[in-house]
């Protein structure tokens, strides 16, 4: 996923946020007075090595500061100017940039897609011609959630302009423009716009037209570290123990999601969006206060759903998708945000316009309790809530939700038919197999086993397992890689017909998108 994204992608979640009741404005200059103690608790509940949190109100910076260390056995602390992948929050510097064209008047949203990259070409020729620009930014092109993010996560050989051609060939799951579900695909499509548009590459854009203007000095857009850097490691729990993982490559869906960043940056990201696109700190816009506007108003709607009994305070009356913007409202007020996931990453931007204040919340592991938990603590604190033990709330859903996923895999298990035996001679199940959109993977007999490659994705290397009859587990060697089943289907002269895939966890990332695999048996054999 991006884990959100991963580039996922973590899936989006955008709790919105605000007060039933105005309190009297408390001093630009207060920050909530046990942000250390509530920021200690969060990270020792939720196992998370390092965090950096930023907040600014009233055009001013209250805090941005960081904590714990960069990475797990180290002492080298966070400070404010540590480095996180912010995922997914890489989506409104990507709107960002095509507003800075619109203003210019080299593009406008609604300009159909095909018309500023020639041969762009979706499964549906109708959507193909109709969609915008706008489109591309709004989760409701018809594919299904996360569809063909294996072609760039885990890490692949294909190119953006490559990824761009295979939407071709990614049937759609619903009817476009009716239904919500969240894409990096098409983020990485609306990148592409400025090259074509500008000339430059959407990373020299951002690079040029956003960093420089902002002073966002620390920001990159690469995981080529340097020794001396300051940036923090990756972490994820790997067969249930926390671990330094390597950092993933994402140039070619960057737009969706590779921003690195800091407390100090993000800081200053803020206070742009918050003075909606006017700096303030001299004169001068990035974008207009149109385009805010627009890129801050509902263009998808967001289904509701109740959130679970620990989480009831959090319970909304709207959601929406803008252009690389969440918004929804908490007690009574709007809140603009989003989330970010990059595999040993997530974060969380989160924009109360009508209180001028903004939260950022950078963490170098895979909790988004932690993050969730300290943004809800600070909003209300300075909406004068009552408090709420938000640190135990998310920690009671996450222990709920693991201990429901372990109960349904070891319900499978015991339901499985394990003396069962493969319909044919493991050597017939080895061939190169195709997907319409992935490409190839290879399925080889080595030690007298099956072992799985996706042969564009170097790190996809999986023993396949039988599990039953025809279904076999691939468990990767990457332990990072969700393991996903694989089921062959035969055809009445015993020969394969098709393979299909599908995650074993239900807590697997969308990014692992097996489920839109069709494998199909090619002439050769490896």
């Amino acid at each position: 996923m991006l884990k959100p994204v991963r580039l996922s992608f973590l899936i989006v979640t955008l709790i919105a946020s605000a007060i039933a009741a105005l309190a009297s404005p408390l001093s630009a200059q207060t920050a909530t007075p046990d942000i250390e103690s509530y920021v200690s608790a969060a990270m020792k509940t939720f196992e998370v090595p390092g965090m950096a949190v930023a907040i600014v109100r009233d055009g001013k910076v209250v805090l941005a500061k960081g904590y714990g260390v960069r990475k797990l056995g180290d002492l080298t602390p966070v400070d404010e100017r540590t480095m996180f992948g912010i995922g997914s929050n890489t989506k409104a510097f990507t709107t960002a940039a095509l507003a800075t064209l619109v203003d210019q008047g080299k593009l406008s949203w609604d300009d159909p897609v095909y018309q500023r990259l020639p041969g762009f070409v979706m499964y549906d020729p109708y959507v193909s011609h109709e969609m915008t620009i706008r489109d591309l930014l709004t989760h409701r092109s018809g594919m299904g959630l996360g569809e063909g993010d294996l072609l760039f996560w885990p890490h692949t050989t294909y190119t953006r302009d490559e990824i761009i051609y295979k939407l071709r060939f990614m049937k759609p799951v619903s009817s476009f423009r009716s239904h919500y579900a969240y894409d990096n695909l098409l983020y990485m499509t609306a990148g592409q716009i400025i090259p074509a548009v500008t000339g430059a590459t959407w990373d020299d854009y951002i690079r040029e037209h956003i960093f420089a203007p902002l002073g966002m000095n620390n920001s990159n857009l690469s995981t080529a570290f340097k020794p001396g850097d300051n940036y923090a490691f990756p972490h994820e729990r790997v067969d249930g123990k926390l671990q330094v993982i390597t950092f993933d490559v994402l140039d070619n869906a960057a737009p969706a999601g590779a921003i690195n960043s800091c407390a100090t940056d993000m800081a200053k990201w803020m206070q742009l969006q918050l003075n909606h696109g006017k700096f303030v700190d001299r004169d001068g816009r990035l974008f207009s206060e149109q385009q805010s506007k627009e890129m801050w108003s509902p263009q998808t709607i967001l289904p509701i759903n109740a959130p679970p009994p620990p989480l009831a305070g959090l319970k909304t009356n709207f959601a929406d998708y803008g252009l690389g913007w969440g918004m929804r409202d908490y007690h009574g007020h709007k809140l603009v945000g989003h989330t970010g996931g990059v595999a040993g990453f997530v974060s969380r931007v989160m924009l109360a316009p009508d209180e001028k204040l903004g939260v950022v919340v950078l963490t170098n592991a895979e909790e988004g309790g932690a993050f969730d938990s300290i943004l809800f603590h600070i909003l209300d604190y300075y909406f004068a809530l009552p408090p709420t033990d938000w640190i135990a709330a998310f920690k009671t859903v996450k222990d709920m939700q693991e201990k429901e996923a372990a109960e349904e895999m070891k319900k499978a298990e015991s339901a499985r038919a394990a003396d069962s035996k493969p319909s044919l001679p493991l050597d017939k199940y080895a061939a190169v197999y195709n997907d319409a959109w992935y490409g190839p993977i290879t399925i080889r007999v080595e030690n007298a086993a099956l072992v799985m490659t996706f042969d564009h994705t170097p790190t996809m290397i999986g023993d396949l397992q039988h599990w039953q009859y025809d279904t076999f587990k691939a468990h990767w060697r990457d332990r990072t890689i969700e393991d996903a089943f694989v089921t062959f289907s035969l055809k009445p002269g015993g020969s394969i017909e098709s393979a299909k895939m599908a995650a074993v966890s239900p807590l697997a990332d969308f990014s692992f998108d097996y489920q839109d695999l069709l494998l199909k048996p090619a002439e050769s054999k490896p």
